[in-house]
């Protein structure tokens, strides 16, 4: 099995991407839905919130008010570090956790759905191609407002906080433009998919990798098989 990395910019309509590859057949691990997930109440990433943040940063029903927090770590740089020393490592190792069922499925690849892909650089040198959802600066300004109501001041710090987009398609495999239709970007998904699912780069990683698993096995039971006859 091999990795694909899928990014963007905020706005940029990467989760529209996402669902397009999941209609495809093709397995999507959702770092942003992991994230939901590990900080629902009493889990242990909620748990830390709590002890570090203190309970302001929660709603009666005890779940985590996500806005606020969000909010307070967008303006504080030394917030933002301490609630990513908290999450990251649960959410990685979910990640991790997600990749390692799919391998036992027999899958080709996997899609690694990951907003900060290029900014924490910790899956890069694991994957196969990455893709970056791209789209106009105008078109990315209007449905940031649109979608989270915010102000175009709001929009625009959300949007300049982040790695700039040129940036990141500079460093990406492969770009999907996503200013127009979804009929178009739909084409371009289909196209790029058909295109990975012609790679040979899973038996590359089974020959290698497998043949490397088999080796330390044997290596194993020849060591186990030795010590028996010891005994006898």
């Amino acid at each position: 099995m091999f990795l694909v990395g899928l990014t963007g910019g905020i706005g940029t309509g990467k989760s529209t991407v996402s669902a397009m590859i999941q209609e495809m057949g093709v397995p999507v691990i959702d770092a942003d839905l992991i994230a939901r997930q590990i900080v629902e109440p009493g889990k242990k990433a909620w748990k830390k919130i709590r002890e570090t943040f203190g309970d302001e940063m929660f709603l009666e029903s005890g779940e985590l008010d996500r806005p606020k927090l969000s909010s307070l770590v967008f303006t504080d740089a030394e917030k933002r570090k301490t609630i990513n020393k908290i999450t990251h490592p649960e959410i990685y190792g979910e990640i991790r956790r997600q990749v390692f069922r799919y391998f036992l499925k027999g899958e080709q690849f996997v899609v690694l759905d990951l907003p900060l892909l290029f900014e924490s650089n910790k899956v890069t040198s694991y994957l196969y191609k990455t893709i970056v959802v791209s789209c106009d600066d105008e078109t990315q300004l209007e449905r940031l407002m649109d979608r989270n109501q915010y102000t175009e001041k709001e929009a625009i710090s959300r949007i300049e906080a982040q790695m700039p987009l040129e940036k990141k398609c500079n460093m990406a495999d492969i770009i999907i433009e996503n200013s127009g239709s979804l009929s178009n970007t739909r084409k371009q998904v289909e196209g790029i998919i058909k295109l990975v699912r012609t790679s040979n780069h899973h038996i590359y990683n089974r020959v290698v990798y497998g043949g490397g698993f088999m080796a330390v096995l044997v290596a194993i039971l020849y060591l186990l098989i030795f010590h028996v006859i010891g005994l006898l």
